[in-house]
């Protein structure tokens, strides 16, 4: 029995909140569990130097844990993100315009903004998963605001974890599990079935092609329920 009580091939419940910060072209709070992040949307006009008249838009993203996320106080950082942060937010901006048509943005920039007030496993991808919802939102108001003819997504794109402990892969890991898993798996994964970004790593004993196969098929099932909620939010706007 897991520690919260579900199936091993069960994911945490998933909760999702738009419209929750007012002056944000597009905003979500996702809840996974006990993990909590506001995730916004900002469109900006015009695009990064190496993109000038290139007629393509750009997406990026930044990630912060607030203060009291966690057990203890995690001092704010004033100078920029840490390691941790920056290699999250590069994966958050990855997943993001993998599914983003840049071209049909034109010269603009999506700024999203992932900031965890609760912290419980899965930060990374709850962000991914609510980040898309923001986007959509943004992007739906360009279009209601005739700057662009069609929302320019390619895709949905959702994200979960996987962990093998004590040799069983678990879906969708809290942080007690995640802290004792020997392997930890992050799977991005867009709606049409194909792959964003795999980050597997082994805590100790290197694991074999059918582990990875045995946590990709439960990656593809927590994150199809994913797409299930996403769709049920982005139907309503």
């Amino acid at each position: 029995m897991r520690i919260d009580g579900r199936s091993l091939d069960e994911i945490r419940k998933v909760n999702l909140e738009v419209g929750l910060q007012e002056f944000a072209e597009g905003s979500c709070l996702i809840q996974v569990g006990k993990t909590k992040v506001i995730c916004s949307a900002s469109v900006n006009e015009g695009v990064p130097p190496f993109l000038k008249l290139s007629g393509q838009g750009w997406v990026t993203a930044e990630y912060a844990m607030l203060p009291r996320s966690t057990l203890t106080r995690t001092p704010r950082r004033n100078l920029g993100a840490g390691g941790r942060e920056s290699e999250i937010q590069r994966l958050i901006g990855r997943s993001l315009r993998a599914v983003m048509d840049l071209k049909s943005l034109g010269e603009r920039t999506v700024v999203l903004d992932c900031d965890v007030i609760q912290a419980d496993g899965g930060t990374r991808t709850a962000s991914i998963t609510g980040a898309y919802i923001a986007m959509y939102q943004a992007l739906s108001r360009l279009v209601q605001q005739g700057k662009l003819t069609h929302v320019p997504v390619t895709a949905a794109v959702a994200a979960t974890s996987v962990g093998v402990i004590e040799g069983v892969p678990h879906l969708d890991l809290c942080y007690e599990e995640d802290a004792s898993a020997e392997v930890d798996f992050n799977v991005v994964m867009t709606d049409a079935g194909d792959f964003v970004e795999l980050q597997a790593t082994a805590e100790g004993i290197p694991f074999s092609q059918e582990s990875i196969d045995n946590m990709l098929a439960l990656a593809r099932k927590g994150i199809g329920c994913l797409f299930e909620e996403q769709m049920k939010i982005i139907g309503s706007l």
